[in-house]
This record gives structure tokens, sequence and C-alpha cells, in this order.
């Protein structure tokens, strides 16, 4: 057993601190729109879209496409281009497709509904064990606990766990006491809905607030002075620094046609699967912008002229610190075309389309270029 405090074990300790956190819950709690409606359905979308994503964000988000998807069937029936239009700009779109795929499975193995079995719900496509326990507890108060970034932090504060989280036997330790700490009879649901929320607001990676925390007695990790350096530093990502091309090939505005741009919808097993881009260099860091043209040539199937520098982008992705260096670009021979999926649309078209924030960022500069146009 990892290094921590065992008064976690006493059933005395655990109604203490269940007493207190449900207490302040019950007056702090934020308002969200999965909270106020909380079916299976909508606690699955935000469970998903709230991985590795702020609930600011998210908010706007989840309107809206609660207002386009509002039940399964609509979802499963949705085209994918209208989907990922949808999760433009929340990043992550393995999320979207995850979603998508467990719609599909939903309609197919169980007539529509979302499944209440944990086995059932753990099957489906983009679900682990911490989201298959926050729907069905969240939802239907089915007791299942929660160990996810937040609750991580909390519990190992409570007990002052001297090992990383992440070590199989330490883990393993924090999914006991997330277990033990739900009440006996009813409330499941919302004791993990007030761990996570004590996280998020309180109990914070750096400078928690243990002078407002309504549990701070009960913390070993507070009373040991250890609160800062539990559950240990976050590893910060070590990123590698990466030039990158991208190209817009206009094809001209003809008696009042509006001016199209040469793009394509991404293929899978790559980066932004699915979303639609501008021809760019994506599997290597390239410094010259002849060198980038010619591997974008051999995408296109024609031969590209690198023209002027539109603009310089700076983004990171994953492990990448990228800096996208955009440039205007004709075709050889006049009037090539290259073959599908590559299409030229207009600035209207684009909008209608989901683009990676950095492909938004260049439609949104071409649209200030030709006004009359977007």
């Amino acid at each position: 057993m990892p290094p921590h405090d065992p008064s976690w074990n006493d059933a005395s300790w655990r109604n203490s601190v269940r007493r207190s956190l449900l207490a302040w819950f019950g007056k702090n709690a934020r308002v969200m729109p999965w909270r106020s409606e909380p079916t299976p359905y909508r606690v699955w979308i935000s469970e998903i879209m709230l991985q590795q994503t702020q609930v600011a964000t998210v908010l706007p988000y989840f309107e809206r496409f609660l207002n386009t998807f509002p039940n399964v069937q609509t979802l499963a029936a949705a085209p994918e281009q209208q989907l990922m239009s949808h999760w433009e700009g929340l990043g992550y779109y393995r999320r979207a497709r995850s979603i998508h795929a467990a719609a599909k499975k939903i309609v197919a193995d169980h007539n529509g509904e979302f499944p209440t079995d944990f086995d059932d719900v753990i099957a489906l496509p983009g679900i682990g064990r911490y989201t298959a326990g926050a729907i069905l507890s969240i939802s239907g108060d089915a007791k299942h606990p929660v160990l996810e970034g937040n609750t991580v932090r909390v519990f190992s504060r409570w007990v002052a766990l001297r090992s990383p989280p992440a070590d199989t036997v330490a883990n393993k330790l924090l999914w006991q006491i997330a277990e033990s700490m739900l009440p006996a009879k009813k409330g499941a649901g919302t004791f993990n809905q007030a761990a996570m929320e004590l996280g998020a607001l309180i109990c914070t990676p750096k400078t928690p607030a243990c002078d407002r925390c309504p549990v701070q007695k009960h913390c070993a990790a507070h009373r040991l002075g250890l609160e800062e350096s539990i559950p240990g530093k976050v590893t910060k990502t070590k990123y590698e620094d990466r030039t990158e091309f991208a190209f817009v090939i206009e094809s001209p505005a003809k008696r009042g046609r509006p001016i199209q741009y040469l793009m394509r919808p991404l293929p899978p097993g790559v980066r932004w699967s699915g979303l639609w881009d501008f021809p760019r260099t994506i599997d290597r860091s390239i410094d010259d912008v002849a060198e980038a043209a010619g591997e974008v040539s051999l995408d296109l199937g024609c031969t590209l002229c690198a023209g002027a520098k539109l603009t310089q982008i700076k983004h990171a992705v994953t492990k990448y610190r990228i800096e996208l260096r955009v440039h205007q670009a004709t075709f050889e021979i006049d009037g090539q075309k290259p073959s599908r999926p590559w299409r030229f649309v207009t600035l209207d078209e684009m909008a209608e389309l989901p683009m990676s924030v950095t492909g938004r960022k260049i439609a949104k500069i071409l649209a200030k270029q030709h006004p009359l146009f977007s």
C-alpha cells in the first residue's frame, strides 16, 4: 500500500467528510444545463465534451449541439460533416467520431435508448470506466465511483497520498477510496459531482483555496502542509518546434462568380481527420517553401509554384509547437485541376464546412481580402 493517511477507512471520517462536502455543494454548485436535466444522453455528451476542455468553453457548444442533435437517433443519423462542424473549435476530434460511432451502436443494439447497464455503457466507443460511472451515477444515481482529474487530486490530498496517482497500486487505492466515499443508499451522483466541483473550484492544482474548503479539517495533506506537493507536479509537455506550410490556391472570379479556393476533407489517420483544410504539409518539419510546395504537389498530382507569403500562424498540437507559414500558390500549368477529394470552394461554402482552427483563421484572412465575396 503506498504511503498515505488511513483515516478514510473510518466510517465516521467518511460520513463527516461526505456531510460537509454535500452541504457545500448544495450552496455552491454551478448551474449547468446537464445538471438541470440530467438524462443519460445529455450527461454523456457533456462528459465527452468536458474531457480536456474547460466548462466555460463547453457551455455554448453543448447548447448548440443539443439543439441540433436532441437525441441519440438524430445524432446517429447525422452526416459526419455536420457533426464535425458542431465540434469545430473544441479540439480532440476523435471524441466527436467516437460519439457518432457510439450513437450508431446505441441505435443498432439498444433500440435507440442509452443503456443503463454498466457493461453495456463501457462497451460503447469512447467510454471508459470513469465516463461510464459518471453517466450512470449522475443520470440515474447508480452507485458507481468516479475518478478523473479533479477527484484524483481531491482524494489524493484527503489521504495525503505520497505516490504518483498514475502508479498501478496508487491508482487502485484511489478507486477504492472513491467507491468507499459513495453514500450507502442514494446520492452517489450528487457526491460524485460535489467531489468534481470541489476540485474545479477549491482544491485546484495550484494554490488550492484551503481557507474556503468545506473539508479542510479532514484533509491530511493540509494538516501536513503537503497540499502544494500532492498529487505531485504535472509533467509539462516538452514541445518540439516545427515549421509547416499551407498554400492558398485561387480559382479567379469570373462574370460575377465568387472567388474559389482549393480545399479537401482530411483523410483518416492524419491530424484533424474529417475536417476541411487548405493544401499543407503535416508529416514533418520543412523550412524551405519550395521544398514544401514540391511535397504538396505530390499530394495534389499537379506541380505547384509558391508565391507571396500571406501570413504566419503559431499554434501547438500535441507535442509540437508549430509555425505555420501561409503562402499564395498557383499551378505551373494554367487550367490544371487536382482530382477529388480536392475541390474549389467559395468563402460562403467554407463557412459551412468543418475546419481546423488554423484553416478557419486562413479563411477569415481571405474574407477580409475579398469582402465582396465573403
